[in-house]
């Protein structure tokens, strides 16, 4: 199956996915935690600890999040210095996060922003787009794979969904916070989303300033970019037409599907054909910001999309039809994250379901499966699953019971949407501060959507 982005990853995550030693943060007592706590205080446990990655566990020059961490000593990590775009957009999200949940001070918040700001504005770029990965130390481009060395228009738009969070979120503040609020909506403005054109209506994931559009991936729905189209659509400098949404990411109405499991129906075309709905961090990162609720357009009803997608990856769980141990309705979400032989995009279907459990799925689904993903998340902490699947970041990127495989790794692009989406769950605060952004309500009116934000 090719999930967007994913082949790329595993080439040069089998190379470099290497292990370290634990930040220096004394969380012990967070980490530790007592069993049994009453939902509300295990949720915010959970999402505190998770958060940490991206404060105590952040490159410590950049202030980014790490593209990944280790806390074993099984693999030398020789790579703790790589910082990642998208996964440090999420991350952006979760200080935001943190400072409403009282995990740091808003002025804390400030700074550690103002810091990544101040990277965000000397390291490389291209047309305005950031690389996937940079050196934090020095901001320059570490090469994805050996043709992609250039923008990453696709982790440049988490990026910038992050930011225009925060944006929003400073924006009425005191006179620092203006000033941050004005230097981030400068980052914004400066992507030049009409260049990956490339000369047609279609938007492209990636150009190097040396070799071109040589990866030529134009992007295609359905998969995990609908924020970029949104994005460039709302560009107040470099925008571009509607018929780049619909003729690009739409396919001219190919787009629309029709297909189901146990009960559940989906509407979308999702890239790669797979047969259920694919990996679950496509109902999850273009989500962040951009609110699924009452979202609709003639191609679909995202509420419904992504709700039912969440409802299948469970349903495929609990029904376990390659019995493998452990799953169950207590125990399931499938997406894409490391994997028992390297990485893989695990998703409902029998090629792509290896036995491999990624917490994040149920995690990130909490505003669509409440019920289910509370169960998984009391189970993970609750049963003896604990000692091998929780440390100072939270809940490890993935384990196999099927393979007794309990690797203490996290991953940015994981831990990012838990903390995200299990505030969109509680109080909506992503959503509301993305979808107040008038830019945006522009753009979705422009490609014909239409959400009970826009009335607002």
């Amino acid at each position: 199956m090719k999930v967007a982005g994913l082949l790329l990853f595993a080439a040069v995550l089998i190379g470099s996915c290497n292990s370290g030693e634990p930040s220096s943060g004394n969380n012990e007592e967070v980490v530790s935690g007592p069993p049994n706590l009453p939902d509300t205080a295990l949720f915010r446990l959970v999402q505190q600890q998770t958060f940490q990655y991206f404060w105590d566990g952040a490159e410590p020059v950049s202030g980014l999040a790490r593209e990944r961490f280790h806390t074993d000593d099984k693999y030398p990590q020789n790579d703790k210095s790589t910082v990642t775009s998208g996964g440090a957009g999420f991350g952006v999200m979760a200080l935001l996060v943190g400072i409403e949940r009282g995990f740091i001070t808003r002025d804390q918040g400030r700074e550690r922003l103002e810091k990544i700001v101040g990277f965000l504005e000397k390291a490389d770029k291209f047309h305005g787009a950031w690389p996937h990965w940079w050196y934090g130390e020095t901001g320059k481009v570490r090469p994805f794979s050996p043709n992609d060395n250039g923008a990453d228009l696709v982790e440049t738009s988490f990026m910038v969904q992050g930011l225009l969070c925060a944006r929003q979120y400073f924006a009425e503040g005191n006179e620092a916070e203006k000033l941050l609020a004005a230097r981030m909506d400068a980052l914004w403005k400066a992507v030049e989303f009409d260049w990956f054109r490339n000369g047609k209506n279609v938007l492209y994931w990636h150009w190097s300033p040396d070799l071109g559009w040589k990866m030529n991936f134009a992007v295609h729905g359905y998969n995990e970019c609908l924020i970029m189209y949104v994005l460039a659509a709302s560009s107040p400098t470099h925008g571009v037409p509607a018929e780049v949404y619909h003729q690009g990411w739409a396919e001219n109405g190919k787009i629309k599907d029709s297909s189901s499991y146990g009960g559940y129906k989906l509407g979308m075309h999702y890239q790669g054909n797979p047969p259920h709905g694919g990996p679950l961090f496509w109902a999850h990162y273009s989500y962040l910001g951009l609110d699924p609720r009452g979202l609709k357009d003639k191609y679909g009803n995202y509420e419904e999309e992504t709700r039912n997608q969440a409802l299948i990856n469970y349903q495929w769980c609990v029904d376990n039809p390659k019995k493998y141990k452990g799953y169950g309705p207590n125990n399931w979400g499938l997406t894409a994250s490391y994997s028992v032989d390297g990485y893989a995009a695990h998703a409902p279907d029998s090629s792509s379901d290896l036995g491999v459990i990624s917490p994040t799925a149920a995690l990130s689904s909490f505003p669509y499966t409440p019920e289910q993903s509370m169960a998984a998340m009391k189970h993970w902490y609750n049963s003896e699953l604990k000692g091998k699947i929780w440390g100072q970041y939270g809940f490890y990127d993935a384990f196999s019971e099927t393979a007794n495989w309990f690797p203490p790794h996290y991953l940015a692009i994981d831990q990012g949407p838990a903390v995200v989406m299990m505030e969109n769950h509680r109080t909506g605060l992503l959503w509301k501060l993305f979808m107040s952004s008038p830019e945006i309500k522009e753009g979705l009116k422009k490609l014909g959507f239409s959400s009970p934000w826009l009335g607002k």
